[in-house]
């Protein structure tokens, strides 16, 4: 009898035990950390301001070399160098701006000295080139002056230009180096003249 009792004092024991190793056994599943997988983010909105991979500023101010080349008369072509200045405003930092120009020139011709003064006003475009290149074209429309007075007619005359140019950025820096090439028709005289204006200069933006 008292190995029997024994004998079922120990098996109680052991399912005591295997009870107390399986409540045991499920805590530790349950509270354990089971490994987590990571949604990727979503991308963020690139921040206003940034055009391409650089900082992209809304205004543009430039001053330059000009040479412009004036077709005056047929037979009577005058060479003026001087300088130019614009301004242009992208807003929101955009393709599209409103531009404007002032240019004036200077060259002595028979003796005297020739100058040419024009103010326009219009609109520019421009795609970023990649490898810190800006490539433009813009379209104005204003008024010229050239003097002194002649026995061909009035000094003041409707002007346009058409032309384009590209400008160089530098990294980190609000300067730029801009090179650009004008198609500058005038009516002077009581007929009209095609010139050409040519320009280099720096890019100031902010």
């Amino acid at each position: 009898m008292r190995y029997v009792a024994f004998l079922g004092a120990a098996l109680l024991f052991l399912a005591t035990g295997a009870q107390a190793q399986g409540g045991s056994g499920t805590t530790l599943l349950v509270g354990s950390p089971m490994p987590a997988f990571a949604l990727p983010a979503s991308p963020e909105p690139a921040p206003q301001g940034v055009y391409g991979v650089r900082q992209n500023y809304n205004w543009q101010a430039y001053g330059g070399f000009t040479h412009f080349t004036f077709y005056e008369l047929p037979g009577v072509t005058g060479q003026l160098n001087g300088f130019n200045m614009s301004v242009a405003y992208y807003p929101h930092g955009g393709h599209w701006a409103g531009e404007g120009e002032f240019f004036t020139a200077f060259a002595p011709q028979n003796g005297v000295s020739t100058h040419m003064v024009s103010v326009l006003g219009g609109g520019k475009y421009r795609l970023d080139a990649g490898r810190g290149l800006e490539v433009w074209a813009h379209g104005m429309i204003g008024g010229a002056h050239f003097s002194p007075e002649t026995p061909f007619g009035g000094q003041e005359a409707l002007a346009f230009d058409l032309g384009a140019g590209v400008d160089l950025n530098f990294r980190r820096s609000h300067l730029a180096v801009r090179g650009q090439v004008d198609w500058v028709p005038t009516l002077f005289f009581g007929t009209h003249q095609y010139n050409v204006k040519e320009s280099v200069g720096l890019v100031y933006r902010f």
